[in-house]
């Protein structure tokens, strides 16, 4: 019969111990699955002078990480600083099927160089959340190369075609006539096996890896093994507002973006968002996120005041404090004072030459395609010297000194 935690001989400093960490664990989360089992394995693993293995697995698709990424990694920060093992399990193997998660048709499938270079990209930027000497790093190639073809049915034949058309991605692409390649189903059969041969104890992941997570407790049940805990963490909405924060969608705040970049776009997020944002992204402690939420909720702080706040702290973790008090300098001066940026980007002209507006902001590369620039000009979102500009085919003369400015935050100044 399985022990409980009740039963478990524990001394009072070390039941406190527990629920310190819990408390820690459960901050934040979208689920536990189940919560008294990673209860009693933080217990056992007190018990036992023995680390739990936490498992984070990623496929490189796309080099650089945004502050999406980076709920998943502060809740893996915590378990390390609490003396745990961190395993980080580059889908070198997996990343070439493609993770389906979400999608609406087959990924694109990656070469080994491609998911390398990503990869080395990952590795430089999670040095700014966690300690990257003490994770244990792993290319899932490693294993799964060596499956043999028996190996691999064994392990399709201990889950249903009825299980695997259950994720919400498959199910609405058999229900639009839309096609599913067989080669897609083994991605989370490749991903669960990972958690067999890792003996994972915990899993975390976001709640789009919902289905893959579980996969890893599933085949750990089928080959007799210690089930892995599944944390989920909420997804982040990106500066829409509305989308999961993704660079493919143009709404995400790179954490290797410039303090002036990273602190503009931070400003320009949605009020109702920075509740989320300061809970899962921020890596204040409990007390001062509980205490600014009240004080924005009661109207004792201004939504305002409570993004700068926001915007400084990402610009602070990720570039340092020097460039967090710049960053705010100058946002106040651009936007409260309503003052030019000191550090404009600058770009050569031949004096005098004359193109149309559209022309010009293409010409320095303002936009990616034309549609968006019309678009931007239309809606009054283009300044010459200050000035709204409305007629994209206007023609304009090109001088030193003048300054094109899109959007609130991007300016540069022509010079001979």
């Amino acid at each position: 019969m399985r022990q409980t935690f009740e039963e478990m001989t524990l001394t009072d400093e070390q039941l406190l111990e527990v629920e310190r960490q819990m408390a820690e664990y459960t901050q934040g989360v979208d689920d536990i699955i189940p919560t008294e089992e990673l209860r009693m394995k933080v217990a056992k693993s007190l018990l036992n002078n023995r680390p739990l293995k936490v498992k984070l697995g990623l496929d490189p698709s796309a080099p650089d990480i945004h502050l999406g990424h980076t709920v998943v990694l502060n809740k893996i920060r915590q378990f390390q600083e609490n003396g745990h093992e961190i395993h980080l399990i580059i889908g070198d193997f997996t990343g070439k099927i493609g993770d389906p998660t979400g999608k609406s048709t087959a990924r694109v499938q990656l070469t080994d160089e491609v998911v390398k270079q990503n990869a080395q990209t990952y590795f430089d930027q999670f040095g700014k959340l966690i300690d990257m000497d003490r994770v244990v790093l792993h290319y899932n190639s490693k294993w799964l190369k060596g499956l043999s073809l028996e190996d691999v049915i064994g392990l399709a034949g201990k889950i249903t075609v009825a299980r695997m058309i259950e994720r919400d991605d498959f199910e609405e692409r058999l229900a639009l006539g839309k096609p599913i390649s067989l080669h897609e189903f083994f991605y989370p059969l490749l991903q669960g096996y990972d958690s067999i041969h890792l003996e994972s104890d915990i899993e975390i992941g976001g709640t789009d890896q919902h289905f893959n997570i579980l996969m890893g407790r599933h085949f750990q049940e089928k080959f007799r093994r210690e089930k892995q805990v599944a944390i989920l963490m909420p997804l982040l909405e990106g500066l829409d507002g509305v989308e999961k924060m993704s660079k493919s969608k143009h709404n995400y705040i790179g954490i290797d973006e410039s303090p002036a970049d990273m602190y503009g776009k931070t400003m320009s997020l949605p009020d109702e968002l920075m509740p989320k944002f300061f809970t899962l992204a921020t890596g204040f402690p409990q007390e001062t996120i509980e205490a600014t939420l009240r004080a924005l909720l009661s109207g004792s702080l201004h939504p305002r005041d409570a993004k700068m706040k926001l915007a400084k702290r990402f610009v602070e973790l990720y570039h340092g404090e020097e460039a967090a008090e710049q960053a705010e300098q100058g946002f106040k001066r651009v936007f409260q004072l309503r003052l030019l940026p000191e550090d404009m980007e600058q770009r050569k002209i031949s004096d005098g030459e004359s193109l149309t507006l559209l022309e010009a902001v293409m010409k320095f590369d303002l936009f990616s395609s034309k549609s968006e620039a019309r678009r931007m000009i239309a809606g009054g979102g283009v300044r010459i010297n200050g000035d709204k500009q409305t007629d994209g085919d206007a023609p304009i003369l090109l001088k030193a000194g003048m300054i094109l400015q899109v959007g609130k935050r991007k300016f540069i100044q022509l010079k001979d």
